[in-house]
């Protein structure tokens, strides 16, 4: 009788919520659906394994209309904006689950879906893009380990192998890029485990533990290899699915036409003002990048200087006390590899500069120091839809500071933001061209490199 009692009470706590719930107009209601939701929306897990398999993925996707019925029985028009905006932000969130079902399938379709071990934290709220359950940041373990770190990391990597076998029979997609770079994704997890066991000797369980993660990597990888002639399809979502994406997901009011149109522009708008800040800075000496250890270090530091005393001297935003060593954290270390990065070709030349761009740890730090009072926006919203918001600002940042003065003491620098600016067009042009399946990665590549100035 008791174990009946038991079963009973588990199958009323999973059932899915509409089952459970009328139709309502309670805040509170839509609070309990989101965590709800939350439990609902990760993969169950079997021997601590993520499923993505078929079977499992199918009753996902068929839950989920349980889950959108019961937000549909909850109406918000009373309520005051910032709850209304809540509501919204779940619907979207409900939405990016749909869309992966119905169009991305990762699990199906892209093999870095199976990378969960990086080394580099995301200056985004959480790691972007669709990836399986289970990331282990390696930044959050610096060594050396204690014996109990080590063991807890060696816990995280345990799932690893068994994923990676579950990879080879979910994966049944033809989509050409995909595959490609999805291999190369998986590469550099293989290099990363390869380090960690290396590092890793002094505690036997965790070498043990990235050995077998390792050695599961290079499985997959010899898999996909294999497999990788096969694959002749595209890649992209095509503009109708794009489309969908950001109106139901992102919440954006722009088509994928409107978006195109708004890149070509800046692009454009990037040259000409280029070309122009170059003409009246012609007399004045180019700038140097950062060349030593020692001057990265100095450089960097009274970069932060200066842009933290320009916020405050100029009233920008209001400071906080922990904003400061958000942005000190983050400076990075001195590399003498050429060529240089992309943004690091930038950076080295003026370090107050990229410093605005960093609005990305300011907001970070802002969720650990000053939670949001709203359970649905304490954390991480899913599927990406936090992007807009936070990329978009801390973009927006550099030319905004441009303008408000930040680079008056060194002309040449606003030449360095148009140089910014015209690279993430061009990039966004290729991105948009790969959805519309119009062109290759590579080709995006290349011509976002062709359009980006100075090479």
């Amino acid at each position: 009788m008791r174990l009946l009692l038991l079963a009973l009470a588990l199958s009323c706590a999973s059932a899915p919520p509409s089952r459970m719930a009328s139709k309502s107009n309670r805040y509170d209601d839509l609070v309990a659906l989101f965590a709800d939701w939350r439990t609902f929306q990760k993969p169950r897990l079997v021997d601590g394994v993520p499923d993505y398999g078929a079977a499992a993925m199918r009753a996902q996707r068929q839950g989920l209309e349980e889950y959108r019925h019961s937000l549909a029985a909850i109406d918000p028009s009373g309520w005051p904006v910032p709850q209304q905006v809540d509501y919204h932000l779940l619907r979207a969130e409900m939405n990016g689950l749909d869309f992966d079902h119905r169009v991305l399938q990762p699990w199906a379709n892209n093999p870095a879906f199976y990378v969960t071990v990086v080394a580099d934290e995301s200056d985004q709220p959480a790691r972007e893009g669709p990836f399986a359950f289970g990331t282990v940041g390696l930044w959050e373990w610096p060594f050396p380990l204690s014996a109990s770190k080590a063991d807890e990391l060696a816990r995280r990597l345990a799932p690893v192998p068994g994923l990676l076998r579950q990879a080879r029979e979910n994966l049944t997609g033809n989509g050409r890029d995909l595959w490609k770079f999805g291999i190369r994704a998986l590469e550099q997890q293989r290099e990363l485990l390869l380090d960690l066991r290396g590092k890793a000797q002094p505690h036997p369980g965790l070498a043990a533990s990235a050995a077998r993660a390792a050695g599961a990597t290079d499985e997959l990888i010899a898999w996909l290899t294999s497999q990788a002639p096969s694959k002749t399809g595209p890649s992209g979502v095509g503009i109708e699915n794009y489309d969908w994406y950001l109106a139901n997901v992102q919440l954006l009011p722009y088509t994928w036409a409107e978006e195109m149109t708004l890149m070509q522009r800046e692009l454009a708008r990037a040259k000409s003002a280029l070309a122009l800040e170059e003409h009246r800075n012609r007399r004045l000496p180019v700038q140097a990048p950062v060349a030593s250890a020692e001057e990265h270090q100095r450089r960097f530091a009274a970069g932060v200087s200066e842009y933290m005393d320009f916020l405050a001297r100029n009233d920008v935003v209001t400071l906080r006390p922990w904003m400061d060593a958000a942005l000190r954290a983050r400076t990075g270390q001195y590399t003498d590899r050429r060529p240089l990065e992309f943004f690091t070709e930038v950076d080295y030349r003026d370090p107050a500069l990229m410093r605005t761009h960093g609005y990305h740890w300011f907001d970070l730090a802002r969720m650990r120091e000053e939670p949001h009072p709203s359970p649905l926006r304490r954390g991480a919203l899913l599927y990406n839809i936090f992007d807009t918001r936070t990329e978009g600002l801390a973009t927006a940042m550099e030319e905004l500071m441009m303008n408000a003065g930040l680079c008056d003491s060194r002309p040449r620098s606003r030449e360095l933001v148009y140089i910014l600016l015209a690279q993430r067009a061009a990039r966004a042009i290729g991105d948009l061209r790969m959805h519309a399946n119009q062109a290759s990665l590579e080709e995006a590549a290349r011509f976002a490199s062709a359009q980006t100035p100075r090479g």
